[in-house]
């Protein structure tokens, strides 16, 4: 305890000057009268750059680099192979085909991007998993809660509405005990809804500001296990004239999510879009944000049209193998292909 409390304690205390910024952006900090790393602790994107004269994006990068570079408690391996042990590690997603090469559902302290064009499923898939997050533990779920971010505007209360109720009918179906029939007073659409933290983000800069105060929020509600960002691509796929500028940023925000997966231990939903990619004379769609990026995820996924037909493919995990089922969206939700749409 006192090793943890020490690393804590140096890291807060860390000087200004030796961090990974512009030398330009350490000399205002330190003008401005901030000298450490404890200096920048709670501190909002806008209130340092009314202090500083930093620009907001200037801000949001200084914040990024403590967050990711200090932030965050430190966990050893044995308290991760605990903590696996004690704890549900996948969240279902109502479609056995995909569970099953999942090894059971999306994987709780991992970061899970979901690639594929207009219309395959991608915000289906996520506002499933915000359902699907809550089932209670005696019925194979994690009980969690959820923050949606949503960029897009694409998040629909009927239809999560409708989502709610199709899963706890679903849950109140498999009631064999005095356990699931407890959980099932508490396990309602009303209480689905009221457990999922809504966030709407107009801009990558509203993005990072919001991820940035994140931690702080988790912190006060702990019963969160699933964090969705749906799109990720939307904010950095427009207002950037330098994509040097861009995969800096992106690179950032990609060190906070892995952190805040394992050391929150939450699942981490990103969609993302696809785009064209030339080579030679053919072209082929592939996800977007540079190949650069395509290295952060734990897992890729991959929703398409073949024909008539909706495929999923898993095709980057170090856990599982590459492999490819097929859904389809009903009524009710994310599916399995063979299952028929309920009346």
């Amino acid at each position: 305890m006192f090793g943890v409390n020490l690393a804590s304690t140096l890291k807060m205390q860390r000087s200004v000057s030796s961090l990974n910024l512009n030398l330009s952006v350490r000399a205002r900090l330190i003008s401005a009268g901030i000298q450490s790393t404890r200096d920048l602790l709670h501190v909002s994107p806008k209130q340092l750059s009314s202090e500083t004269g930093l620009s907001q994006q200037e801000a949001l990068e200084v914040l990024q680099v403590v967050s990711t570079g200090l932030g965050g408690a430190s966990i050893s391996a044995l308290e991760l192979l605990q903590r696996e042990e004690e704890e549900p590690k996948s969240i279902v997603t109502f479609c056995s085909q995909l569970d099953t090469a999942l090894a059971g559902g999306l994987p709780v302290g991992k970061t899970t991007e979901v690639c594929g064009t207009p219309g395959t499923g991608k915000t289906q898939l996520c506002l499933q998993l915000a359902v699907d997050v809550q089932v209670p533990p005696c019925f194979g779920g994690v009980g969690g809660q959820v923050v949606f971010i949503d960029t897009e505007g694409t998040f629909l209360l009927q239809r999560v509405t409708d989502m709610a109720a199709a899963a706890v009918q679903h849950c109140a179906l498999l009631v064999e005990d005095d356990e699931q029939r407890v959980a099932m007073t508490t396990f309602s659409v009303e209480t689905i809804l009221s457990n999922i933290f809504l966030v709407c983000c107009h801009d990558y800069l509203e993005l990072l500001a919001e991820l940035h105060l994140l931690p702080d929020f988790l912190s006060e509600h702990p019963r969160v296990r699933l964090l969705v960002i749906d799109s990720l691509a939307f904010p950095f796929r427009q207002h950037f004239d330098e994509l040097s500028q861009r995969t800096r940023l992106l690179n950032g925000l990609t060190q906070q999510l892995i952190a805040m997966a394992t050391n929150q231990n939450l699942a981490v939903v990103l969609t993302n879009h696809m785009t064209t990619r030339l080579q030679g004379s053919k072209s082929q769609l592939v996800p977007a944000l540079g190949e650069s990026w395509g290295h952060a995820p734990t897992i890729r996924l991959l929703l398409q049209w073949a024909g008539s037909r909706r495929l999923a493919a898993i095709f980057k995990s170090s856990g599982h193998m590459d492999s490819t089922i097929q859904y389809q969206i009903t009524s009710e939700g994310f599916r399995d292909a063979d299952q028929l749409e309920q009346p």
